[in-house]
């Protein structure tokens, strides 16, 4: 699998997945709004944000980028496929996924479940200015013979 993640060339994230040539990718869950937004909005050449929240990331069992488990629906360990325009241009970076897990509570065989008893750990999506979005609201699709509307007789 692959993935494409914007990573702003201005960033320290950014200066170490280049270096490192791989990256960790969690992907929050509600119960981890305010730790997501705090360690977004400061930068890691200052001080190490895990350490400074109280936090302990896993190695990756390939590459052994941080990841981590706790309050996550899941995290990838990545490794960067060169991609020089578009990094450059719109610091979109490429990747291949070499490793991957996930919370058994909210994706299981092969499948997301979005339920009232695992929304802390639905995913959350950034909006901007310390607003998120999480995920769940789920509507299920039902295939039935569908008669389409006939126009002006």
């Amino acid at each position: 699998p692959r993935v494409a993640v914007v990573i702003d060339k201005k960033t320290f994230t950014r200066e170490l997945a280049a270096a490192s040539g791989a990256f960790g990718l969690c992907i929050p869950g509600l119960a981890l709004a305010d730790f997501t937004f705090a360690v977004g909005s400061t930068s890691g050449r200052d001080e190490a944000k895990f350490a400074r929240h109280g936090v302990t990331p896993l190695a990756g069992p390939v590459l052994g980028m941080p990841v981590l488990e706790a309050g996550c629906a899941a995290w990838l360990e990545c490794r960067l496929i060169p991609a020089r325009h578009t990094e450059d241009a719109y610091d979109t970076c490429f990747a291949e996924v070499v490793a991957a897990a996930a919370d058994a509570r909210i994706f299981a065989n092969g499948r997301w479940s979005y339920r009232s008893d695992n929304a802390e750990l639905q995913p959350i999506h950034h909006l901007g200015a310390g607003q998120f979005v999480r995920a769940g609201g789920v509507v299920q699709g039902v295939v039935q013979n569908v008669v389409q509307p006939q126009g002006p007789a």
